[in-house]
């Protein structure tokens, strides 16, 4: 029987969003097979692909043994986020996988929940905020009105372009942006 996976605030469903993944692999930080590693590969010297279990990333003790990171906060909105958060989200916090370089947004001086990748049919069924926030996101690299329609519907979960969709956990608010290769 299989633990329960430990609780990620800022990554709630590491599952699936495909970050975390059953596995028989020994984890390389304390040798156990616990019957999940982490589906990334964390920013370290050392390569650390799929090795990774879900325990030590959460109790920081993958990123102090390695040195390593999960994410990468960016942006002028991680200015006001306390610096217990914004270590939270790189070094205890599973990250995801992404075509180019991943982001990870900020709103109301916290880190956003990751809801996940998504395609066109996830983003309309998750609703019209995140629909806009996806497409506002696309206004802003240049996008016109008349190109988003055509482009959020050739949206793919597991293909490319694909849509990544965060909500603030303190306003309800929704961001997004998607890429491809």
């Amino acid at each position: 029987m299989r633990t329960p996976l430990p609780h990620f605030a800022y990554h709630p469903d590491p599952i699936g969003t495909g970050s975390v993944v059953s596995s028989d692999a020994l984890c390389v930080v304390c040798g156990r097979e616990r019957g999940y590693v982490y589906n990334g590969s964390p920013f370290a010297e050392q390569e650390l692909e799929r090795c990774i279990c879900p325990w030590c990333l959460a109790d920081r003790t993958a990123s102090a043994r390695f040195h390593a990171t999960f994410n990468d906060p960016d942006g002028d909105d991680w200015d006001s986020v306390p610096d217990q958060i914004r270590d939270e989200i790189m070094c205890r916090t599973p990250g995801f996988a992404g075509w180019q370089h991943e982001r990870w947004f900020a709103h109301c001086g916290d880190a956003m929940v990751f809801v996940g990748p998504v395609g066109f049919r996830e983003l309309v069924a998750i609703g019209p905020r995140a629909v806009a926030a996806v497409s506002e996101e696309l206004r802003s690299e240049g996008w016109g009105d008349d190109e988003i329609p055509a482009y959020l519907r050739s949206l793919k979960r597991d293909g490319e372009p694909t849509a990544y969709v965060f909500r603030c956990r303190r306003c309800e608010s929704w961001r997004g942006y998607s890429d491809f290769t």
